[in-house]
């Protein structure tokens, strides 16, 4: 576990702000100061323009429902193409003490290249903090969608952040380091791989996949939703997937045996009734999943899945309710939590004032969540509702509207703000 730090570390070039108290860690639960220091990275691509919409819409919020007992702090960080011009590096070390020391940020997203140049910005971010649990929750607001029951679709997705294909732990075909290995697993093992192949390992440990399931089943419990279902492909990975499923079901019934109920338990003891007051865990094999969410949705609430699978099937769900324009999502760890959006920083947009910050809006909104401030989130989520229901929407969505007239991302952004203050 990366520490909180307490005390303000010594910066390169950031400041602490002269005003507002950093949140701590107090009995194991984060004690959060009516004005909160937040540290913000605006990121590449859109990300400048949606990261200023969604401060100005929750610090609207924040206004309207406390009345102005309570307000962000918010403190720029840096990370990409800005961090490059003020520090000549990516991902500078000031950027990761700042967030140590806030223990929450909002970020836009960040450039990765595929296949060449540097590796995610995104995903180092999420390994220098220990930021396991990659929380994307998945709603319908009446926005355009490709599904039959989108109305139905409500999930939040716990999706392992920092093992599984995503250590990057991979080497080139033509490298010597896969020749090695290909020599190695011949000779040991008597396993043959071609002289062409790529090689990738996949390690999933029991200590990731229980901290990530107590996590999900602790959001369950304090949110009255279930059931939590672990999705994984361990009828053919047995050694890392199935293990995923069997640690997290040995999580479920010794840390909160008197919350839930197995789905073995279900059928054996209650006869396929859940008591009263239990939350119920099943698993379900990743490809079935993909297609019961589709199929049916309302069989699923909580999804626990390792690194890949929840990439996808977050995605996915997504797509049943517009896309990734409306996707939020926040990385996690046992104290820490960094809100980012799920879409890319989409260049071709930047600086056009048409990009859709509702996902960002909506991380936001994880993030207010997070720090237990709830009734300011809930506000942002009746304005972002009666906008789309008013026909009050950015191009993304205004195509899917025959006779929409779409509206600048200035002007849905200031919309939201109206609602709001309208309360």
């Amino acid at each position: 576990m990366v520490e909180v730090l307490e005390s303000p570390p010594e910066f390169k070039k950031l400041r602490v702000p002269e005003e507002g108290e950093k949140i701590t860690v107090r009995d194991g639960r984060l004690a959060v100061p009516d004005e909160p220091i937040v540290v913000y990275i605006e990121g590449d691509g859109i990300g400048p323009q949606i990261v200023s919409q969604a401060r100005a819409v929750i610090d609207a919020a924040v206004e309207k429902v406390y009345g102005g007992k309570r307000r962000i702090v918010w403190w720029e960080a840096y990370a990409g193409e800005k961090a490059m011009k003020e520090y000549g590096e990516l991902l500078p070390e000031d950027t990761i003490l700042a967030i140590r020391y806030s223990v929450v940020a909002l970020k836009g997203p960040l450039t990765t290249p595929v296949g060449t140049g540097f590796r995610s910005l995104n995903v180092a971010l999420r390994k220098k903090l220990d930021l396991y649990a990659n929380i994307r929750p998945v709603q319908f607001f009446g926005q355009p969608s490709p599904h039959k029951y989108a109305e139905h679709d409500n999930f939040v997705i716990f999706r392992e952040n920092t093992e599984d294909l995503y250590a990057g732990i991979e080497w080139r075909a033509d490298s010597p380091e896969a020749q090695k290995i290909r020599e190695f697993l011949k000779k040991e093992f008597g396993i043959e791989l071609r002289e062409d192949a790529g090689i990738g390992i996949k390690p999933i440990s029991k200590f990731g996949t229980q901290r990530l399931m107590r996590k999900a089943l602790q959001y369950a419990i304090d949110n009255n939703r279930g059931p939590v279902t672990i999705m994984h492909k361990g009828n053919i990975m047995k050694y890392t997937e199935g293990a995923f499923r069997e640690w997290a079901y040995e999580l479920a019934v010794t840390e909160f045996r008197d919350y839930v109920v197995t789905e073995e338990e279900l059928w054996e003891k209650y006869n396929g009734q859940l008591p009263e007051g239990k939350i119920l865990v099943n698993d379900r094999i990743a490809d079935n999943m993909l297609q019961q969410i589709i199929t049916r949705p309302w069989d699923y609430d909580v999804i626990v899945a390792p690194n890949v699978n929840g990439d996808y099937i977050s995605d996915e769900a997504n797509a049943l309710v517009g896309g990734i324009g409306m996707a939020a999502g926040m990385n996690a760890g046992d104290y820490m939590a960094l809100a980012e959006p799920v879409h890319g920083t989409a260049p071709k947009y930047a600086g056009k004032d048409v990009a859709n910050p509702t996902a960002e809006i909506l991380s936001g909104c994880l993030l207010l969540e997070y720090i237990g401030w709830k009734e300011a989130s809930e506000v942002i989520k009746k304005a972002i509702r009666e906008a789309i229901t008013g026909k009050k929407v950015t191009q993304d969505l205004a195509r899917h509207m025959p006779g929409v007239e779409p509206l600048k991302a200035s002007e849905y952004t200031q919309v939201l703000i109206d609602i709001i203050r309208r309360g």
